[in-house]
């Protein structure tokens, strides 16, 4: 089916989008929505006929484990209450460690790059099977963004999701404003990896507003759609007409008007970068997001991966996300100054998420509240949600003393016993909680 032209449905701007003209279609973050209940907002487009597609970012299909069949029922149930077309995740990887490694399970709260090679290659493809028999719809999987990169790759960004298309059958939703910041931050061209990989197999493009700090690109979504992304788009457009193109933003939210701007820009940039009508090659057209995705588009079913290509794949994923989020040492062959970029990309970002699920944590530590939580996050890695995480950093600061302004230590207790359900820890889980968190770091 064409899509056509949409935008990221958030709460915060959803009245903005709800009065934006030309709006084809909606894409809604999956895990943010419940399972038997839409908001009204979402109701209303759908009342008006505007698709709505659910996109996870929670999954981990580039992971070592195999999907968690929960988050898969949940997704599906989203779809089904959406009645979407097509569901879409990442090729990322977003957890590590757990059994396959003996180890504690580590959360990134982000989407990490999976190295492209031949193991993580099969890794990927089998999940991605499994996700595709379990979804009531076709998937499609999106490109990520990525600060870093992993030595001894053995295939380009283009290959690998070529080589994903042909095994799988999944569709692609291309991230032109992703593609621009590997071309920043590690040196890829945009151009040549759309020229390798299928664009028939394009399900639809997301374009995002980034900006760039000390040589790197960072991939915000919060600020406008800068021109060398648009640039990238007229590449793909060029090649492909896709069946739809999304605005993204999902921080620092403009005004309505600025926003339908952005989007009277996406709209000129396909109009001038669409080939001249006449003969010459045929750059191909994508096919509707029912066509070929799933089980149909597959030949008869591979060999399944086996358990030593998890195991390494698993290895060197919990190696990384260590050295991210728990501080310990670099695996052999990464760039250490790109890690530590990451690293405290990473902890930034939870501080920002952590303050916007518990407003009420910078409201009671007031300006101490980041430098706190990032000194917490240096050294305990989040082994839960966000919401786990809150919980986690109010208990650290109150065993730690903090705060030290009685009225606000109270306020922080309560808010604590309010929301755990149970008293402050006494010495001696103070106690076990500290050597757990030692062993965490080793």
């Amino acid at each position: 089916m064409e899509l056509g032209i949409g935008i990221g449905w958030r709460p915060e701007i959803a009245a903005e989008v709800e009065a934006l003209s030309g709006i084809d279609w909606v894409e809604a973050v999956a895990e943010n929505l419940c399972a038997d209940h839409l908001p009204d907002s979402l109701v209303r487009l759908r009342e008006r006929g505007v698709t709505v597609v659910p996109h996870g970012v929670a999954l981990g299909l580039g992971g070592a484990d195999r999907p968690d069949p929960g988050r898969l029922a949940a997704l599906a149930a989203r779809a089904e209450l959406l009645r979407a077309p097509l569901v879409t995740e990442h090729i990322a990887f977003v957890r590590a460690g757990g059994p396959l490694t003996a180890s504690p399970r580590l959360e990134a709260g982000h989407l990490l790059p999976v190295p492209r090679t031949w193991d993580a290659l099969d890794v990927l493809c089998e999940n991605v099977r499994i996700a595709q028999d379990s979804l009531p719809v076709p998937l499609a999987l999106e490109n990520i963004a990525a600060l870093i990169t992993w030595p001894d790759e053995e295939l380009t960004e283009g290959q690998f999701l070529a080589e994903l298309v042909e095994r799988t059958g999944v569709r692609l939703l291309i991230d032109v404003a992703n593609l621009h910041t590997n071309h920043v931050n590690l040196g890829q061209d945009p151009a040549k990896a759309l020229d390798e990989l299928p664009v028939e197999a394009i399900a639809y493009v997301h374009v995002a507003g980034g900006v760039e700090k000390n040589g790197v690109w960072h991939d915000t979504h919060a600020h406008p759609v800068s021109g060398p992304v648009l640039d990238v788009l007229a590449e793909l457009r060029s090649r492909v007409d896709p069946p739809g193109v999304l605005l993204e933003r999902d921080d620092a939210f403009p005004p309505g008007a600025e926003l339908a701007g952005e989007l009277d820009a996406i709209r000129a940039t396909l109009r001038r970068a669409a080939p001249s009508a006449g003969p010459g090659p045929d750059r191909g057209t994508a096919p509707a997001p029912g066509g070929t995705a799933g089980a149909e588009g597959r030949t008869a079913p591979p060999a399944p991966v086996s358990a030593a290509t998890r195991d390494r794949t698993a290895v060197a994923q919990t190696a990384l996300l260590s050295a991210l989020v728990a501080g310990t040492p670099a695996p052999e062959g990464f760039d250490h100054r790109r890690l530590r970029v990451q690293s405290r990309a990473l902890a930034a970002k939870r501080a920002d998420v952590v303050a916007r699920v518990a407003p009420e944590l910078p409201e009671i530590l007031g300006d101490g509240y980041r430098a706190a939580f990032l000194a917490y996050a240096g050294s305990r890695p989040m082994s839960g949600g966000y919401r786990r995480d809150a919980l986690d950093f109010a208990e650290h600061v109150l065993i730690a003393g903090g705060p030290a302004d009685p009225a606000a230590r109270r306020r922080l207790t309560y808010w604590w016993q309010d929301r755990s359900g149970s008293r402050p820890p006494r010495r001696t889980t103070r106690l076990v909680r500290a050597a757990r968190a030692a062993l965490v770091g080793k």
